[in-house]
């Protein structure tokens, strides 16, 4: 099963980009977007066709033209819930919860702390949440997997520019201790795992000439039960594909 998870930064813009065309040609059995920024009524008939074969969940936010994320899979009987339960969170359109035969698969947005960091209290109480239900699963002998913008890098590897973004929200001490909390609450970073050493990322600014000199976070991660890892077959960073400020990443399990 190949899952592949991508922030487009805009679900309408995106399509007008052609991006599908790589998406097409990829195939993934699931397909998890972030930052649609849509919801389902503002997209075209032919757009709407272009899923085909897939079933759509969409989780748009309340506000227009915000957040939001939306989940395409193979399997039209799955059944599927969208956020945390928790109101404060969940008018941003921030999670779909997907029930597959042996795991609980989570798209995910996690919030950004802002430049001025006044959003980080919020994001630190989301991934508690988020941790708080994964808790609940593991003690039930369940497994997780989580994929989407996390919105943190954990370790110095994970950005070009580690010396001079520890003050930046992203890669403050206290987001990256969340990652931590998660890798010791029985996930695994399953990129990280299979590739301890490669320094490959994920989100390049728009400001300035950042992709073409791979000045990059690795912000979109897939966070794997302990007990599923010996699944995993690999964990692809589709760094070429363009698009977004984002780019795709694929997890292939077994």
């Amino acid at each position: 099963m190949k899952i592949t998870t991508w922030n487009v930064a805009g679900l309408r813009a995106w399509l007008k980009k052609d991006a599908w065309d790589w998406v097409r040609q990829h195939d993934p059995d699931v397909f998890c977007l972030q930052e649609i920024k849509a919801r389902p009524d503002q997209l075209t008939a032919e757009q709407h066709a272009l899923f085909t074969g897939y079933h759509p969940v969409w989780n748009p936010a309340d506000k227009a033209g915000y957040s939001g994320v939306l989940t395409l899979h193979k399997y039209p009987d799955l059944e599927s819930s969208n956020g945390l339960g928790v109101s404060r969170f969940d008018g941003e359109g921030r999670l779909i919860r997907t029930e597959f035969s042996g795991f609980t698969f989570f798209n995910v947005y996690i919030p950004n702390g802002g430049r001025d960091h006044s959003r980080v209290p919020f994001k630190l109480d989301y991934y508690a949440e988020l941790l708080n239900q994964y808790d609940r699963i593991h003690a039930q002998g369940g497994f997780a997997v989580i994929g989407g913008d996390i919105n943190t890098c954990h370790q110095e590897i994970d950005l070009r520019n580690h010396r001079t973004n520890h003050h930046t929200t992203g890669f403050l001490p206290e987001e990256r201790a969340w990652i931590t909390r998660f890798l010791e609450h029985g996930f695994v970073d399953a990129f990280r795992a299979l590739y301890p050493e490669k320094e490959q990322y994920t989100y390049w600014s728009y400001i300035g000439p950042a992709r073409a000199n791979n000045t990059g976070w690795r912000l979109d991660y897939f966070l794997v039960s302990e007990g599923l890892m010996e699944k995993v077959k690999d964990v692809v960073i589709h760094d070429q594909v363009l698009g977004s400020d984002h780019c795709p990443v694929t997890l292939v399990i077994d």
